[in-house]
């Protein structure tokens, strides 16, 4: 029988296999309201991005959803794309904070650059580049970690997780630590590709990232 911490690893090696360049796929993004809502920007890959899902049923939609159960009044932008990387993020950060100006935003990249074989300081520095970046721009930030499996080499794994703490304490953000905490090992909670989560585990996704998230809301 494959142990809980095997399947755990398995399917965030899936993940990392499954968000190469050759499948990007770009998630809803939209201008800022007219209205003059803050706008909640969410920085993201795959898991971000709806990949394998129907439309606005992922994690992204459902905060929308929650936020004005909630009542704050945000707008969301999406610039989520499947197989972005750190460097991809930092490449986009500038033109979104300028167009959308965000007053929060949530960086949820990482994974692409461990499939990728980037040094692991490239993709620290390319991380708190985007913070850095959108700290000036006068937006709060939410960093949500993930983690690769030890086949990689447990120090390399070891030092790839502690990226997004270290990031998080050197900058004082706020900080989800692991994006599938909880249901990592569920093999009803991820696709067919037994990569990316279903739609039912979109709430948990939310659930993981809520209590981090909430801090940094603001209601008008």
């Amino acid at each position: 029988m494959i142990s809980s911490a095997t399947r755990r690893c398995l399917f965030v090696l899936a993940l990392l296999f499954a968000s190469t360049p050759s499948t990007l796929i770009a998630a809803e993004s939209s201008s800022p309201s007219t209205r003059g809502k803050p706008v909640l920007l969410v920085l993201g890959d795959s898991i971000s991005a709806e990949y394998g899902l129907q439309r606005d049923t992922g994690w992204v939609k459902l905060l929308d959803a929650r936020l004005r159960t909630e009542g704050y009044d945000y707008d969301i932008v999406n610039a989520s794309i499947s197989g972005d990387t750190t460097s991809g993020g930092l490449v986009r950060i500038d033109e979104l904070l300028k167009r959308v100006k965000p007053v929060i935003v949530v960086v949820e990249l990482g994974g692409n650059d461990a499939l990728r074989g980037l040094a692991l300081a490239t993709t620290q520095q390319n991380l708190e580049a985007i913070v850095t970046r959108s700290q000036a721009a006068r937006a709060s930030i939410l960093v949500v970690g993930m983690q690769i499996p030890p086949n990689y080499g447990k120090a390399y794994a070891n030092r790839f997780a502690a990226i997004f703490t270290e990031t998080s304490k050197r900058h004082g953000t706020a900080l989800t630590p692991f994006f599938f905490e909880g249901f990592a090992d569920r093999l009803d909670l991820f696709q067919a590709d037994r990569i990316h989560p279903t739609a039912a585990a979109q709430t948990r996704l939310l659930d993981n990232v809520w209590p981090d998230l909430k801090p940094l809301l603001k209601r008008r």
